[in-house]
């Protein structure tokens, strides 16, 4: 027998829900079969394309070196591991505490210039860490203005003090750490706005202080962002290249620039950008195993403002050089060393030279935003109206690029590519007599290939958040309305994914800006960016004429930061009263 009919409003209310969820489904049922084949076939095609570089690496794993890997074993590969490894443990706990402890500081205590602090510790993510070697390079070397001061103050010559050698392993951790610490800082301060007041008005009735309250209680409840804030922060420890190699350290990245433009053979690099991998996996796995037991979540549904603790004496202004240090030495004062540069002296190349520079990063940048938010937009649509979870699966793929390294990518990428070419070039010399050369190795497509490939992940996690707003009621009003899929794209959904487009499509001009290994190995024969610039002029010791072009970088990079500032700003729960 069938389930007796229920009456009333309940009854009512209940048959118009079951009718809503039918009718929303049955949209979703049309519009799938209308586009969902081409979303499908584009998300796969696009997770495909996406993985083919990462595969190039993984197949040359254990191809033959010519005893090349072997002399690498033998000479530099523990280098590359030793270093690694210390970069990472360095930066993990320098940058970890910078982060979290800011994070818990402008979130849970009040003193003066908090608010400032709220948005200005998110600076740094400006500043990319080769410019910030360049900067503090050029002011505690042994000819620069602070060991001269030093020296002509005492009368010293160099046998008669020490003084902290910045081109070393430590001197790589500090200034890594200095810009990466937002990572944990942002994620860190979404974990304490999002906790419930209920456990931290408990622990104070039972006699914690701001100190116990915060390692017993709020710690462990943010863990799982904290992690996940530093996992971010390894990872593009892994990837970093003009740091460590202007400082002279020996890390993976630099063993692949070197193996492959110095030594000649694209089969090491590929196999020292296999284990550069290994590192990566080895990062988000350690960040998912510490997400996956860390699940702690409140028993109240009573999430009001959190109360602040009110800092005096020693405790405030300890407070404000815990959050002003960071933000001074990590923006204001590179800032200020590269415009006093820029001004003073800067690039002789300033003009036509130094516009066409900008004008390449710029068109680079442009194009790889534009192709990495389509991109997105085909995942995101192809998630979205799925029938199937191939769709959904190939977002994910498509999503891992940027957790690579540059110079992996970049590897990635030339090997198939050149394959091409090579292939294609005999076939011609074979059947036409002709010689095609390299068509696809050392061009604009294969640079901007590799941008998105890296920072694909950008653009389709703002374009998913914002596919969010966009309920599968809307979709079914709309087609009741008389409106196709193409009606309801531009009436419905582009207004509600205009922000999220544009804030994605800024994020991935900004990171390409920055990008320096990927640039490096991949770009046409004479292409300079105002990264690959700023590395060549700072490579010659240039450093006066490198602070143009990496002035210019972070002016750039300013603007995400104020976004994300933003959007920090807005996701507050309400305002929040003083304890």
């Amino acid at each position: 027998m069938g389930a007796p009919a229920r009456h009333g409003p309940a009854g009512r209310l209940t048959a118009q829900r079951v009718s809503t969820q039918s009718a929303t489904q049955a949209t979703r049922r049309r519009w799938s079969h209308g586009a969902g084949g081409f979303l499908s076939v584009g998300t796969v095609v696009i997770a495909a394309l996406v993985s083919l570089p990462i595969l190039a690496v993984a197949v040359n794993l254990f191809a033959d070196s010519d005893g090349l890997w072997a002399q690498l074993a033998a000479t530099v590969l523990p280098d590359y591991l030793i270093n690694t490894f210390a970069l990472m443990f360095g930066v993990g706990i320098l940058a970890g505490a910078m982060g979290t402890g800011a994070a818990w500081l402008v979130t849970m205590c009040e003193f003066p210039g908090r608010r400032i602090m709220e948005w200005a510790l998110l600076l740094p993510f400006a500043v990319p860490a080769y410019v910030l070697a360049y900067v503090y390079t050029d002011l505690l070397e042994f000819a620069g203005p602070i060991q001269t001061f030093l020296r002509e103050l005492f009368n010293w010559t160099r046998h008669d003090y020490w003084f902290p050698a910045i081109r070393s392993t430590p001197g790589a951790i500090v200034m890594l750490s200095l810009v990466l610490y937002p990572y944990v800082y942002l994620l860190g301060r979404a974990s304490f706005l999002s906790q419930s007041v209920a456990a931290l008005e408990v622990a104070r009735t039972l006699g914690h202080g701001p100190w116990s309250s915060f390692f017993r209680i709020a710690l462990p409840m943010a863990r799982p962002g904290i992690a996940a804030g530093l996992a971010l922060a390894l990872m593009e420890t892994l990837a970093d290249f003009g740091t460590v190699e202007f400082f002279g350290v020996r890390t993976f990245t630099t063993g692949i620039y070197r193996t492959w433009f110095l030594r000649g053979s694209p089969e090491v690099a590929a196999q020292l950008a296999s284990i550069l991998m290994l590192f990566v996996i080895a990062v988000l796995t350690l960040e998912r195993l510490t997400r996956g037991k860390a699940r702690f979540s409140s028993s109240t549904g009573r999430f009001v403002p959190l109360p602040r603790y009110v800092l005096k004496g020693p405790k405030c202004w300890a407070a404000i050089a815990a959050c002003t240090l960071p933000v001074v030495f990590g923006f204001a004062l590179p800032a200020i060393i590269l415009l006093s540069l820029t001004l003073e002296r800067g690039d002789t190349a300033f003009g036509f030279a130094f516009l066409g520079f900008a004008g390449n990063s710029i068109m680079v940048a442009s194009l790889a935003a534009i192709l990495a938010v389509a991109a997105a937009m085909i995942l995101g649509y192809g998630a979205r109206m799925a029938t199937t979870p191939v769709p959904r699966y190939a977002g994910r793929v498509a999503s891992m690029g940027y957790a690579i390294p540059g110079s992996v990518i970049a590897v990635g990428v030339l090997i198939p590519l050149a394959w091409f070419d090579n292939s294609l070039d005999a076939f011609m010399r074979e059947t036409f007599g002709v010689s095609t050369g390299l068509l696809l190795t050392g061009s604009i497509a294969a640079l901007l290939f590799a941008y998105v490939v890296r920072f694909l992940a950008v653009a389709y996690n703002a374009v998913d958040a914002g596919l969010t707003k966009v309920t599968p009621s809307m979709d079914g009003a709309s087609r009741t309305l008389g409106h196709g899929l193409g009606s309801t794209l531009a009436r419905v959904h582009a207004p509600l994914l205009r922000g999220s487009l544009l804030s994605g499509a800024l994020l991935v001009f900004v990171d390409v800006m920055k990008e320096l290994p990927a640039t490096l190995i991949v770009r046409p024969f004479n292409f300079e960016t105002l990264a690959t610039r700023v590395y060549r002029l700072a490579a010659d010791e240039r450093l006066a004429e490198a602070s143009t072009a990496a002035l210019a970088i972070v002016v750039v990079g300013v603007v995400p930061v104020i976004l994300l500032s933003r959007a920090i700003a807005r996701s507050r729960p309400g305002t929040r009263h003083e304890a």
